[in-house]
């Protein structure tokens, strides 16, 4: 009785106030699966690609179109399809759009498909979605990636660098590092209070800095973590999403508020810069998608000591995965199951990425909701990061606190990833 029966398009917000997509799955036992589309600010050029409406409604970002084709194209395609054979829902989700970058019916509304049809099927063997991943084996937990500072595209560009993150390997449980990183949230809050640097609260529930420059960012977030009692680059480290596309092409970098012009090499030359002044563990997207040379010279001088992880590079994409581990461009990847359309295109990017070594983090986009399944797929993969955003806002605390259940349900290990 796992059989889909029926697949409804709902029209649903998120964070950002824009309409997005949920799909609800229920299959001819009864079991019922609902999943929503998250959605992207800063993305890749590879990315599988949202239907929008356009138009005057909404800013253009309207998803009638996505939502009439899940309860139309998509849902007669999946009628009686197992909801249990994962890979064989996707099939027929890729087969009905039929376009690489999921064009013709959106990746918004495969995406909500083919995780609503994942949620049915864990509801129709009453067991956690983590759990139906993981099979028989014993899970690990995720290490949280959790912003500070959100900046780019997430904050106005008030700020060249996206995200300013922490990341707590002396931690020892999921609880416990979120107890830190809320402290060391309120200590960043109180140093911007008091030096008249905090703006409001980014798009991911980071504090939005004023700050002078983007070296400065990184200097509070050190002072953060000393006035919240914690060793920086011992019980804590720090996680950079440079996002560089958004200011980076053809080998040109421009920071605005550095008022600065850099090539590849000098790029490169200031982040390791960084690195050696702080305690940076992992750099996100440190160049811009169009220069894998440059990811290259920066692994050949960092990469066995830092994470160097391919976002707008490798978007969620097996092949790309592959083909940047056999160029060494990158030694972990970002895997967002929005950016291919479908979990078995999203769980391929992963399994590309362990057969050559290379590390993983399952994550949000700064458009989110209240939907969980990022943190089943984070410990059910066994990926062993897990970024959300911030410990502030509602959309970012129901992963968190979902990851805290399952702490609890599984009395399982924290992932030490080798990096961290």
């Amino acid at each position: 009785m796992t059989t889909i029966d029926s697949v409804l398009g709902r029209r649903v917000w998120d964070s950002r106030g824009r309409p997005t997509v949920e799909a609800e799955i229920r299959l001819a036992g009864g079991a019922t699966g609902r999943a929503i589309a998250p959605a992207g600010a800063s993305t890749g050029s590879g990315e599988a690609v949202d239907l929008r409406d356009g138009g005057p409604a909404q800013g253009g970002y309207d998803v009638r179109r996505a939502v009439d084709n899940l309860s139309g194209p998509l849902a007669e395609a999946l009628r009686g399809c197992d909801a249990t054979d994962q890979a064989s829902v996707d099939r027929r989700i890729v087969a009905v759009d039929g376009t690489p970058a999921k064009s013709n019916l959106g990746a918004n509304a495969c995406i909500a498909a083919s995780m609503a049809a994942a949620r049915a099927a864990a509801a129709a063997l009453h067991l956690p979605l983590y759990r139906v991943l993981a099979g028989d084996g014993a899970v690990g937990l995720p290490l949280p990636e959790i912003q500070i500072f959100g900046g780019g595209a997430h904050a106005g560009r008030r700020i060249d660098i996206q995200d300013l993150m922490v990341v707590c390997p002396g931690a020892g449980s999921v609880a416990e590092a979120l107890d830190w990183t809320a402290e060391i949230y309120r200590a960043a809050g109180a140093l911007m209070d008091e030096t008249h640097r905090r703006l409001g609260v980014a798009d991911e529930g980071g504090h939005w800095p004023d700050f002078a420059s983007n070296e400065e960012a990184l200097e509070m977030l050190v002072r953060a973590i000393e006035r919240a009692g914690l060793a920086p680059g011992d019980e804590v480290v720090v996680a950079l999403d440079i996002a560089a596309s958004e200011f980076g092409r053809a080998g040109r970098y421009r920071l605005a508020l550095d008022d600065r012009e850099l090539d590849s090499d000098g790029m490169i030359e200031m982040l390791l810069g960084w690195t050696e002044r702080y305690p940076i563990r992992s750099l996100e997207d440190p160049l811009a998608e169009d220069d894998a040379g440059g990811f290259g010279r920066l692994m050949a001088a960092a990469g066995d000591r830092l994470q160097i992880v391919g976002d707008d590079l490798l978007v969620t994409d097996a092949d790309r995965v592959a083909a940047a581990a056999a160029s060494g461009n990158a030694n972990a990847v970002l895997l967002k199951p929005n950016q291919r359309g479908t979990l078995t295109e999203t769980l391929a990017a992963w399994r590309a990425a362990q057969t050559v070594g290379m590390d993983g983090i399952v994550s949000a986009r700064s458009g989110e909701t209240e939907d969980t399944t990022i943190v089943d797929l984070a410990v059910g993969w066994g990926a062993g990061q897990l970024k959300v955003g911030s410990i502030a806002r509602g959309e970012r605390t129901a992963k968190w606190n979902a990851l805290l259940r399952i702490e609890e349900r599984e009395q399982a290990p924290l992932a030490r990833p080798r990096f961290l």
